[in-house]
């Protein structure tokens, strides 16, 4: 791998870890200093190692300079001599550091560590988010921002203030006790879920960053998997549900980048390996008495690798949603079980149910019930996906629209 290729992989795959690791060591309340030592040292890397080569262990030397960084300012802090020096090791020499942990082992730990800390319930869940894909996933400010459709000074100002509000309750980086690690593996899990949803369903243009939320997600999903104490049937379902909808992510866009409507997809495209692995995770899943959202929407999801349309499919789908809006109801599961109803008991039943929710400002609906009304009446069909297209905030979804407009008015015209 070429230098210029180098740094920004490290950056990737090793930010995270050396963030979890050191402020693990000195404290959750010099985590923006940090994060600002940490970064110096990879524009630091991008400035010498071109000029002097690369050092026989580049991952090594990004360990040792951020802690070196960091080091050299605590030495000229007051809280560095009242906390950190009364732990350190003497020799003859003089003073020398106490030894950081870098095993595999530790930086593991760590990380799962500050994914509970980033993930506790004294700030918001979209301040979890953004600090997920800030500190664990190395996303930075204007990639963020990319993610939410929203500007750098917000993503910014909630990020510092998410910080700020861990520092002053001294959030600590470590697993709960263990009667609490079930109740706030709650939020954790929650979180991990509007990740992997915000890269899934974005409406943000970036599609690389998109599949990226997505694989950010599994990545510490898996890590809880992976932990004893954290490897419960609701992690597992979860997961489950990430590989099923990853399976067919290659044919949710075409080469114009256009969304192409589960009926279209191309079978071909999809990644069995993807399927075969959630099939595992929901068998993983199904040991414990409690029955999670997790585990009922990863069933929906199976259903969906099953390309064949039998009745059958969409009754069990059907039945599924109507297991998960008695768990948690929300608007859109209760749309998309619309969708499944249609399939099962015909499009008029469809229409009643989706009209009742009349969620007038969602561009969704609006496309549900084109859908449903196209040859019943076209009219009405074209109307609607006249107010999704006014609707729409992705060029994606806004093409899909308008070729599904052209076409009505075609067969309306013959």
């Amino acid at each position: 791998m070429q230098e210029q290729e180098l740094i920004p992989h490290l950056f990737r795959t090793e930010y995270r870890k050396i963030i979890s690791v050191l402020c693990k060591h000195f404290g959750m309340e010099h985590l923006e200093m940090t994060e600002d030592m940490v970064s110096d040292t990879f524009l630091l890397a991008a400035e010498t190692w071109g000029l002097k080569g690369l050092p026989k262990n580049p991952t090594g030397w990004l360990y040792t300079v951020s802690k070196n960084k960091i080091l050299d300012v605590l030495k000229h802090d007051k809280l560095f001599q009242q906390k950190i020096v009364p732990e350190l090791m003497h020799d003859q020499t003089g003073i020398i550091e106490k030894e950081i942990d870098w095993s595999v082992q530790n930086i593991n730990d760590s990380q799962l560590q500050m994914m509970f800390a980033i993930c506790h319930p004294c700030i918001s869940a979209e301040a979890q988010i953004g600090l997920a894909l800030n500190i664990l996933c190395g996303f930075g400010v204007e990639e963020i921002a990319d993610a939410f459709l929203s500007n750098k000074e917000t993503i910014y100002k909630r990020l510092a203030r998410a910080k700020e509000k861990l520092k002053s309750e001294k959030i600590k980086i470590e697993l709960p006790a263990q009667k609490e690690i079930n109740q706030r593996l709650e939020t954790v899990l929650t979180t991990l879920y509007l990740l992997f949803s915000e890269g899934y369903y974005s409406t943000s243009q970036n599609t690389t960053l998109r599949q990226e939320l997505c694989v950010e997600a599994m990545r510490l999903n898996l890590m809880l998997i992976q932990n004893q104490l954290t490897n419960i049937p609701s992690a597992n379902a979860l997961m489950s549900l990430m590989c099923f909808h990853s399976s067919r992510f290659d044919a949710r866009i075409n080469s114009n980048g256009e969304i192409v409507l589960y009926e279209d997809q191309d079978e071909n495209l999809w990644n069995r390996e993807l399927i075969q692995n959630g099939e595992y995770y929901l068998n993983q899943a199904s040991t414990g008495k409690s029955l999670s959202k997790f585990h009922l929407e990863a069933a929906i999801a199976y259903w969906h690798t099953q390309k064949k349309e039998t009745k059958e499919k969409w009754e069990n789908i059907l039945q599924l949603y109507n297991r998960l809006l008695q768990i948690e109801y929300s608007p859109m599961a209760a749309l998309n079980r619309t969708y499944a109803l249609s399939k099962a008991n015909g499009k008029a039943d469809a229409i009643k149910e989706a009209e009742k929710l009349n969620l007038s400002e969602n561009h969704l609906y609006h496309s549900l019930l084109g859908n449903l009304y196209t040859g019943i009446d076209n009219t009405k069909a074209i109307n609607h996906l006249q107010t999704a297209l006014s609707l729409a905030k992705t060029s994606a979804d806004k093409s899909v629209l308008a070729s599904n407009i052209a076409a009505l008015k075609t067969e309306i015209e013959k």
